[in-house]
């Protein structure tokens, strides 16, 4: 209770201090009713900063980006703190403020005043730049947001680790595969909210036909769909898709068939594709 009545008392000090609780006009002449416009914008002399903004302040692009049409006063205030000249707070119908831009990708700073105009419920509708180009420094400052993952995260398996040899149901799923699937499994649904959709798709060698191939690689990728689904992956992003022989990661030529099979281990796998829909 102590601490908020604190609060309330700077608050309010803060408002006196700035001579905020009364409206002391605008700068600008004759503001629309709709706060379209002025029919004469005047700037306030740098200089005349309140003693509280002197040389300005150092907002960040993102509150100077979150600032749109309609906002009320409070809300601005939140973003980009009290007006810094003396025109008033609450009764006017014009702020100005005077900031301290970086331009991106160097050290330069640019001093740039910026004014909001209100309609006559004191709403934000219209905004200016002194000088003008001071707005570019927003349009070409890049957005703060962090490493860009990639779209799609496959995580590869290997059917002989995962299933008993020439099975493809979940009985025939290997002690050590049913590990790796778990795992897999807890770390999709961990970042399921970020997955847009996941695919799990099969592989196999090119020995034997076409038609069986194809039937057993599907056959594996929805076993491993349907593993994954009860072990916590959400079962409306997630589908299952045979390809045989498709996409060979290595070609092999050797003639007997022990060593073949060996060589072509690589092509028998299951895919699990994380589409992370470009967040």
């Amino acid at each position: 209770m102590r601490n908020g009545l604190m609060k309330h008392a700077m608050a309010a000090a803060l408002l006196i201090a700035l001579g905020g609780l009364g409206a002391c006009g605008n700068v600008s002449r004759s503001v629309a009713p709709d706060g379209s416009h002025a029919d004469q914008l005047s700037w306030p002399s740098p200089d005349s900063v309140t003693p509280m903004h002197k040389g300005g302040t150092y907002p960040t692009v993102a509150s100077l980006r979150g600032i749109a049409a309609g906002m009320n006063k409070q809300q601005i205030m939140a973003r980009l703190g009290p007006p810094h000249f003396h025109e008033g707070v609450w009764g006017v119908r014009e702020w100005n403020y005077l900031f301290n831009l970086h331009k991106p990708g160097t050290d330069e700073v640019v001093q740039c005043q910026y004014k909001i105009l209100f309609d006559e419920q004191k709403l934000a509708r219209s905004f200016y730049w002194q000088p003008a180009s001071c707005a570019d420094l927003l349009n070409d400052a890049p957005k703060d947001t962090g490493p860009t993952p990639p779209k799609e995260q496959t995580f590869t398996l290997s059917t002989d680790a995962l299933f008993v040899f020439d099975k493809s149901d979940a009985a025939d799923i290997k002690p050590d595969g049913r590990e790796q699937l778990a795992k897999l499994a807890q770390q999709i649904a961990d970042a399921g909210a970020k997955a847009a959709g996941i695919r799990v798709v099969g592989y196999t060698d090119r020995i034997g036909s076409d038609a069986y191939n194809q039937s057993l690689s599907q056959r594996r990728a929805e076993t491993v769909m349907h593993y994954l689904e009860e072990h916590g992956v959400a079962a409306d992003r997630i589908s299952a898709e045979g390809r045989g022989k498709a996409d060979p990661v290595v070609e092999c030529n050797q003639r007997k068939r022990t060593e073949l099979i060996d060589c072509l281990s690589p092509n028998r796998r299951v895919e699990v594709r994380v589409d992370q829909g470009g967040q």
